[in-house]
């Protein structure tokens, strides 16, 4: 892992592959590692040079005031085409997930020549919070459960793989892997707080609730080829939410991982590289 200067900010990156055909994974509300390691690496045998990155204000990107975050989702938006520029300056396969599937449909928006495709998984075209009256909200009886539990001591690496686990088990994502996950992410970032940097992110999409126009009304200008990964038991996003997107991108592809929630297992991986490597 090293990171790269894009935007006025430090993006820390790890790459697979050596190919000149770039693919750039951005990460979900925690950091890279919310791409796994199975899906970039039938990627990267696919011919393709992957690069998952941290989003600003996660993992070993640059970090702002947890207080007082400047930044907006359209920096995130700018920071993928500048990270694109710094590979080389060849339009990318650009892929979100959750959180940076928001940043990635901005992104295509408004940078539309720095990208060639593009892959949007487990996300939805509103910001969270106030959804549109034809799109299914989040479970409230997981919602309930998932955001009554105590937050474990960041400081503490077995307390904060735990309380991962916990919620997965809530999610229904797989425990074992989150767990896992986490203390990967712990060890990268001792004794940080990720919930306050995905706050901050959250915050940055909030922010955008009365834009206008807001980027759902701008999904039908996409002209790239687009694939719309969802899990068909997300309690998060339901899947709605992905079929809204399937259906307002012009082409997009669909797909509905049927036994999946809100993380990618490794048992899609084969399935889910072979539809991306499938855009170009």
């Amino acid at each position: 892992m090293t990171t790269v200067d894009a935007n006025q900010v430090a993006l820390g990156i790890e790459s697979f592959g050596d190919d000149d055909a770039p693919l750039v994974l951005l990460a979900g509300g925690t950091t890279m590692l919310s791409w796994p390691d199975a899906l970039c690496e039938r990627l990267a045998a696919g011919g393709r040079r992957v690069v998952r990155y941290d989003l600003r204000d996660s993992g070993e990107s640059t970090t702002a005031d947890p207080h007082a975050p400047t930044y907006t989702l359209r920096d995130l938006a700018a920071d993928a085409a500048a990270l694109v520029d710094a590979l080389g300056g060849v339009p990318a396969h650009l892929a979100g997930i959750g959180v940076g599937g928001m940043v990635a449909q901005t992104a295509a928006l408004d940078h539309p020549g720095a990208f060639s495709a593009l892959t949007l998984a487990g996300t939805r075209a509103v910001a969270p919070g106030k959804s549109d009256a034809d799109l299914p909200d989040h479970d409230k009886a997981t919602m309930k459960r998932l955001f009554t539990r105590p937050m474990p001591d960041w400081t503490d690496r077995e307390a904060v793989a735990e309380f991962a686990a916990a919620r997965a088990e809530i999610l229904g994502d797989d425990p074992v892997a989150a767990r896992a996950i986490a203390a990967r992410i712990w060890d990268r970032t001792p004794g940080t707080a990720p919930p306050t940097q995905m706050s901050n992110q959250l915050g940055m999409v909030f922010a955008t609730l009365n834009c206008k126009p807001r980027w759902r009304e701008r999904l039908p200008e996409i002209e790239v080829p687009t694939l719309v990964v969802h899990g068909r038991r997300d309690p998060f996003f339901p899947v709605g939410n992905g079929e809204a997107i399937a259906r307002e991108i012009p082409g997009a592809r669909l797909l509905v991982l049927e036994e999946a929630a809100t993380a990618i297992p490794d048992a899609a991986a084969g399935e889910v590289a072979e539809a991306m490597l499938s855009l170009g």
